[in-house]
């Protein structure tokens, strides 16, 4: 049967799939079989047995629905053009965390007449640096579930 999946937790190492038969169907992740980690959204080719899902593939190219996720290079644009005021952060739904980067620019900003001043400006924006190259690097089905699903904020 096919289906999609409608949500993982990667820490408990199950999920739930959608089946074409609107029935929802449990799965453990001992029953994926592939490589990369399942993602909200793909389209799977599963067994059905007594209300689980069994032997799951993932359909050619992921099939990813995309639709309201997040895009990793907008995220990776945002954080090299503009992280130092907490853009991806804000971008990503992680408020606090925007707010923590632009109150140090702001306060580094501010302060940057004294050679102190500039710690904060280098801290945010080597944070900035490093989480554009992280996105980049990434997988997109791991970005999904790590900093949209698990709402990992940073690094």
């Amino acid at each position: 049967m096919r289906g999609q999946i409608m949500d993982y937790n990667l820490q408990a190492g199950e999920g739930i799939i959608s089946g074409e038969d609107n029935q929802r169907y449990a799965f453990k992740i001992a029953e994926w079989k592939q490589t990369t980690v399942p993602a909200r959204g793909q389209r799977v080719d599963f067994d059905a047995q007594d209300g689980e899902a069994m032997q799951i593939y993932m359909l050619s190219g992921g099939g990813i629905d995309m639709s309201g996720e997040k895009n990793k290079f907008v995220a990776a644009l945002l954080a090299f053009f503009l992280g130092g005021l907490g853009a991806h952060k804000f971008y990503l739904g992680y408020n606090n965390a925007g707010i923590i980067m632009l109150v140090l620019f702001i306060g580094g900003w501010l302060t940057s007449w004294l050679i102190i001043g500039l710690i904060p400006l280098m801290i945010v924006g080597l944070i900035a640096f490093i989480e554009c190259i992280i996105y980049l690097v990434t997988d997109e089905g791991d970005f999904q579930t790590r900093y949209v699903d698990n709402e990992r904020q940073w690094f």
